[in-house]
């Protein structure tokens, strides 16, 4: 799965492409920290906590960038009750004007256009009477976007990851905490069905005390990385920079909400290594024309980078990275217990006390007796829409959330928790595998925060 940009377009001007090579760069940076040894510096707490949203009938929204992911999300808001989607930004003229035709058609109010360059969004979140501003643009621009809907009084929801650096998790943190909003990552494969399922059961302590996982994000972007438009104007200068897991959250952040992370537990340090980077430079010499110049570029990004992270409590956790190589997909997806074991792709079970022996069995055979509630509520609904659904329940759950003033099923602690591998994976792989440490966002409110269980509609 591949977080589609909305800002990205083969006419991206040249003034953002620089900027996202520059802040690509950042990887090098990184790199220094961890040869130099330097440490984060302690952060002091701006809030006590982020007040629940106050509840309101009418969500008003602004969209920042609306290219393939942007797109369906906007699909789904126009589909979900109580919203109303009232300006929308894109560097590309033709993609805004696009998502009005979409309202017109949908019998809606055509939203507001700002298309005057890359940070036209400013405008948007300075002008516009809003409640929510959604980002789906470059990596780079998750942050930015994020910290000026928040400083506007308005929440915000990013596509994933929603930092490539500590310093802007931390940005996001106390941004968030100063004017009381929040800021919530959309990540969508917490509303898959089988990570939904695996919570049901995690939940009835069906494996028993969690003691370790395994997750990922393994896709074959080769192809979407050297197209001429989207995601291959930007996302192959990343792996030009900088050797990390750069898209830790799709395989994390399910495992994290299993595990009670920053409700209970939370990250404590991490170790990672990568391999060689071969798989784009083979690509390039078999699929582009000899006079290309995209045959000459360098890659620093290792074709797979595997991590190992811990919990203050002990848990583990096995973290891989792997875009570049022939392969089909996969999201990994371990979760052991004391009593029983899962593992995705395929998706099979073993639980003791109903498996017979040793053997596997076909996951399947589980999810009449413990679908989630929420899959079962919204499965016939979500159909059709992005990702096999879940990108439909995580709009309508966001949504739910502000409409009825109840708190976010993931919060901005998790965005720069979840996030937060980018930088610290670059660190530890420039520094011989050495440990790198992850800052407590909450400043040690995982100690009181209750665990959370998304259990409804």
């Amino acid at each position: 799965m591949n977080n589609t940009a909305g800002q990205s377009d083969v006419n991206l001007n040249r003034r953002a492409l620089l900027k996202n090579a520059a802040l690509a760069s950042a990887g090098t940076v990184f790199a220094a920290l961890a040869t130099e040894g330097c440490a984060d510096m302690p952060r002091m707490s701006v809030a006590a906590t982020i007040p629940a949203p106050k509840a309101r009938e009418t969500i008003r929204v602004g969209f920042v960038g609306v290219g393939g992911m942007g797109t369906g999300h906007v699909n789904n808001l126009l589909k979900i009750e109580g919203v109303e989607l009232k300006a929308v930004c894109d560097i590309v003229p033709e993609k805004a004007a696009r998502v009005q035709e979409m309202c017109a058609k949908a019998g809606k109010p055509k939203p507001t256009a700002y298309t005057k360059g890359p940070e036209d969004f400013r405008r948007l979140c300075a002008q516009e009477e809003l409640d929510l501003v959604y980002t789906a643009t470059p990596w780079e621009w998750h942050v930015p976007v994020c910290v000026a809907a928040l400083k506007a009084g308005k929440h915000a929801a990013t596509e994933v990851p929603a930092s490539l650096t500590i310093e802007g998790c931390w940005e996001l943190v106390e941004t968030a905490e100063k004017v009381g909003k929040h800021a919530v990552m959309m990540e969508n494969c917490c509303y898959d069905r089988s990570e939904l399922m695996i919570m049901n059961m995690v939940r009835k302590g069906l494996f028993g005390e969690l003691l370790h996982a395994e997750c990922g994000y393994m896709h074959d972007l080769r192809g979407i990385k050297f197209s001429g438009g989207g995601e291959g104007l930007w996302r192959r200068v990343h792996a030009m920079k900088t050797d990390a897991n750069l898209y830790p959250t799709h395989g994390l952040g399910p495992v994290a909400q299993y595990m009670n992370i920053n409700r209970g537990d939370r990250f404590d340090f991490l170790v990672s290594m990568s391999g060689p980077s071969k798989g784009l430079q083979a690509y390039a010499a078999e699929h582009l024309p000899a006079d290309d110049p995209r045959r000459k570029e360098k890659y620093l990004l290792g074709d797979v980078n595997s991590t190992l992270i811990k919990t203050v409590k002990g848990l583990t956790i096995l973290l891989q990275h792997d875009t570049n190589l022939p392969r089909p997909y996969s999201r990994l997806l371990v979760v052991q217990g004391t009593k029983g074991i899962f593992r995705g792709f395929p998706d099979q079970i073993h639980l003791e006390g109903r498996t017979e022996g040793h053997d596997w069995e076909p996951a399947d055979k589980y999810r009449a007796e413990f679908d989630h509630p929420l899959w079962k509520t919204m499965q016939d609904r979500s159909k059709g829409a992005g990702h096999g659904g879940m990108d439909f329940i995580e709009d309508f759950r966001l949504i739910r959330a502000l409409r009825t003033g109840q708190y976010p099923d993931q919060d901005v602690y998790d965005a720069a928790a979840w996030s937060a591998p980018v930088e610290l994976t670059a660190r530890s792989v420039a520094n011989r595998s050495r440990p790198a440490d992850f800052p407590d966002f909450t400043r040690g409110r995982w100690k009181t925060t209750p665990p959370m269980g998304i259990l409804e509609a």
